[in-house]
């Protein structure tokens, strides 16, 4: 696929790239059998991790949880209040969308509490094993530290395009604007008004500049990485895209992703 070269000239030491269709059809470019450190794309299996708690009943998604305030449905969105890093609050639940690394590992450690698990081996039998993401294990925080290759990012899209991990009202929640009208930041691109995000996945809505293309319908979802990673998934164009890098993300991203992604959906898209 010819979109998917443009990788090549990205400065990347490691670098690939692949499409899935909703039919399972795939392209892929690259160093596909390297092993790439995702970043915060980790926290969309740990987001579908907590969802498939909360259908198994293990907790509830209104519950209290992480800072005063707070619940899990704050802590999968970013609007409990707690910073990037840290414990202690900067904001109270759902005034701010602060963007929190603290709040998965907030919620990685009730899920291990919960189910009595290390919640590296909760997330290997609620999401890694059932979709067959064979090549990818968490090494660490649940907000950033699984590690993997490109073709378990393509299976995570395409799970994401036909969900079956958990029940379908449960995905549409997900993918569903909580809390909205909150106002925050995206780390390395900067303010919106709103800063639209579901339960775990950023929602692409109106927001612009963003780090997918012009192509991209409003009801892209997703996430990307400061490893230089992204995947994202356009359920009207019934694609999903996903890169792996070693080149850490910055402005050369914003300009290098939305030109790939655009690409591939001139080339594929109907």
């Amino acid at each position: 696929m010819g979109a998917l070269t443009q990788i090549d000239g990205w400065g990347a030491e490691h670098a690939a790239a692949g499409v899935v269709s909703q039919d399972g059809s795939q392209a892929s470019h690259g160093d596909v059998e390297h092993v790439f450190h995702w970043a915060s794309v980790t926290k969309l299996l740990t987001a579908g991790a907590v969802l498939v708690a909360a259908e198994e009943g293990i907790l509830e998604l209104d519950e209290p949880a992480g800072p005063p305030g707070a619940t899990v449905r704050h802590l999968l969105a970013h609007a409990s209040g707690l910073p990037f890093e840290g414990g202690q609050p900067i904001g109270r639940p759902g005034e701010r969308r602060i963007y929190s690394n603290a709040g998965y590992e907030a919620l990685g450690r009730l899920v291990e509490e919960r189910s009595g698990m290390a919640f590296a081996e909760y997330l290997s039998a609620a999401m890694l094993e059932p979709l067959g993401l064979g090549a990818t294990e968490l090494r660490g925080s649940p907000a950033s530290e699984c590690h993997g290759r490109l073709a378990d990012v393509l299976a995570l899209g395409r799970e994401l395009l036909s969900p079956r991990f958990v029940a379908r009202e449960t995905f549409d929640e997900a993918t569903s604007v909580q809390f909205p009208g909150l106002v925050g930041v995206i780390p390395g691109i900067g303010r919106f008004t709103p800063l639209d995000w579901g339960l775990g996945f950023e929602l692409r809505d109106g927001k612009s500049p963003h780090w997918t293309g012009t192509r991209n319908s409003p009801r892209t979802f997703g996430h990307f990485g400061g490893s230089g990673t992204f995947l994202w998934v356009d359920p009207e164009a019934g694609l999903a895209c996903a890169c792996l890098t070693d080149r850490r993300f910055d402005d050369w991203a914003l300009e290098a992703w939305p030109a790939l992604s655009d690409a591939v959906l001139a080339e594929l898209s109907p």
